[in-house]
């Protein structure tokens, strides 16, 4: 599958990847569905994320620290959620995103070495970071890949984000293209369903390589309420992919949005 999307040629704009003679083609593109010219979309774009939860000293307010955090995201331009941490009421998360994963390092990370983040005590345990994929049928692919995601962590409609990597065992990738279709088929049909029902909307980010547990995906839901977010959580157990293949899930970050900027 891999090779054949490699040799489709060109594709808007971009040629096809030339490999050595006797090498494997290496094709990094995310394809989506067929553009308004009839040809299948592909883009070398993603949106990564990463979220950072931390603990306030013992001698100062959550809340403020927050405010102070917002304002200092708005100084530097820096889009983001500042979360209140719904299990610690004395820890706060911080969602950023960009294109560049150098971002986190070059404008987020700095924040830690300036007041007030400089104080905090950082919460590993609780550090995620993805990067937006495709599932090959995507109307929009731009949208699914770069717009969406924010759309739906900044959508003020929706305060209640619960975040959590999760990893499948490696009999998932041993099963034909067919069946693994069917299994993510019927995962994907729960989703819509609690989206189209306005419950519960999705940030679906893959993470291999990119964290300490060696995750496969970063799940974010979102809603207006908490309950249905555990609602589809609890209805996706039931799932073949859930109940059969999925080896590790967590830990969950459940956050309320404070600030947006």
């Amino acid at each position: 599958m891999l090779f054949a999307r490699a040799v489709r040629g060109y594709c808007r704009g971009m040629t096809k990847p030339e490999t050595a003679p006797g090498l494997p083609t290496i094709d990094v593109n995310e394809y989506g569905g067929k553009g308004r010219d009839g040809e299948r979309q592909a883009m070398n774009r993603r949106l990564f994320m990463q979220l950072l939860a931390f603990r306030v000293p013992l001698d100062t307010s959550a809340d403020d620290i927050a405010l102070s955090v917002a304002q200092l995201l708005r100084d530097r331009n820096i889009p983001a959620v500042v979360y209140a941490d719904t299990m610690d009421p004395r820890s706060l998360a911080l969602l950023t995103w960009s294109e560049d994963p150098g971002h986190f390092i070059k404008n987020v990370r700095p924040l830690f070495a300036t007041p007030p983040l400089i104080f905090v005590e950082l919460r590993p345990e609780l550090g995620m970071i993805g990067r937006s994929y495709s599932n090959g049928y995507e109307p929009d692919l731009e949208h699914a890949l770069l717009k969406r995601p924010v759309n739906n962590v900044l959508n003020p409609a929706y305060p209640w984000h619960v975040w959590y990597p999760l990893r499948r065992s490696g009999a998932f990738s041993k099963l034909e293209e067919k069946e693994q279709g069917g299994i993510l088929r019927e995962h994907a049909v729960i989703g819509h369903a609690y989206g189209q029902q306005e419950l519960a909307h999705d940030v679906r980010l893959a993470c291999h390589g990119l964290d300490m547990a060696d995750n496969e995906f970063l799940i974010g839901l979102v809603g207006k309420e908490l309950h249905p977010l555990s609602h589809l959580v609890q209805t996706m157990r039931k799932t073949r992919q859930t109940s059969e293949f999925i080896q590790q899930m967590g830990p969950f970050f459940v956050g309320y949005a404070l600030h947006r900027t």
